[in-house]
């Protein structure tokens, strides 16, 4: 279905390493132009490609982040050093993007790249944003990720959601493979979504969407499902995982799996839940799962992305 967003608006739908990118472009020639998310660091340059093209001679007066998983602001530092983009963040991870405290900000605990990046501004729940000569109200998303944000225009129903809701579900509950809540968060966001006159939804992840009740209900499901044996949650974020190196790097060897699996300790919170007491059978385990769901291949002694 395509959708009549305000001319003022733009999204690059990219593929599942790097989150969509939604491009604001005002009346201001010079000051009111935006970008929200920035996708993942070894997709940085087609980040900017896509900007540059879609600004022309335009600069990019502003950068905001829905939240702070690499998949979403690694492409910052890239458009800041290009642009000198002024740089707004939610507004709980200050201090950690301060210190750049990469354990804090979970890229140590996925294994995954973000270069280090600065910011001017904070986002935080019930402030207002203007992006393409409309007003965004900012809200409070946790559930995936504790300081997530989501960014509506009630005047058009649109709804830019981060992972806390895409088309067939949202993204992996984090928190609770630590130990802390997430699936009452996730919950409650869901029911705030739904409080919302949305009628198009543009999700850090797959194609826009208006048939936003339909897309509660399944995420509704889904989230009653996970929560209901914590294991299904540890189980399928160790799949997102093993899919996400994959998409990364298109190829891993099935003899380092395990090692590599074994650096990184978000994996390791998983196999508590899950029960698994080497990084060798959660390897095989995943192996196994991403083949019959046929997201990854085998091709001799390599596991390739499918």
């Amino acid at each position: 279905m395509t959708f009549q967003l305000p001319a003022t608006m733009q999204v690059f739908e990219r593929g599942w390493l790097s989150s969509n990118n939604v491009l604001f472009m005002g009346r201001d020639v010079q000051a009111d132009t935006a970008l929200v998310d920035s996708g993942y660091l070894t997709h940085a340059p087609q980040t900017l490609a896509l900007v540059r093209h879609a600004l022309g001679e335009r600069p990019l007066a502003r950068l905001l982040n829905t939240h702070l998983h690499s998949d979403h602001c690694g492409g910052n530092a890239l458009l800041q050093g290009t642009y000198g983009c002024h740089t707004a963040i939610p507004a709980a991870e200050a201090s950690k993007v301060a210190a750049w405290d990469e354990d804090a900000l979970s890229y140590r605990a996925t294994g995954q790249q973000c270069a280090r990046f600065g910011f001017d501004a904070l986002l935080a729940l019930g402030d207002r944003v203007s992006l393409g000569d409309l007003s965004w109200e900012v809200l409070a998303a946790p559930g995936h990720d504790p300081h997530a944000l989501l960014l509506f225009c009630a005047s058009h129903g649109i709804l830019i959601s981060g992972d806390a809701l895409w088309e067939n579900g949202f993204g992996v509950i984090f928190p609770e493979l630590a130990g802390e809540p997430g699936f009452v968060e996730a919950r409650a966001t869901l029911d705030l979504i739904a409080t919302l006159d949305a009628q198009v939804v543009i999700p850090g992840h797959g194609r826009m969407f208006g048939e936003v009740d339909a897309a509660l209900a399944r995420a509704y499901s889904r989230l009653d499902y996970l929560a209901g044996d914590p294991r299904r949650n540890a189980e399928n974020a160790v799949k997102v995982m093993v899919k996400f190196l994959l998409l990364e790097r298109q190829r891993i060897a099935l003899l380092d799996l395990p090692g590599i699996l074994a650096s990184i300790p978000v994996v390791a919170s998983a196999m508590r839940l899950m029960d698994m007491a080497t990084y060798t059978s959660v390897s095989n385990w995943a192996t196994a799962s991403l083949i019959r769901a046929k997201a990854a291949r085998i091709d001799g002694e390599w596991l390739l992305d499918a």
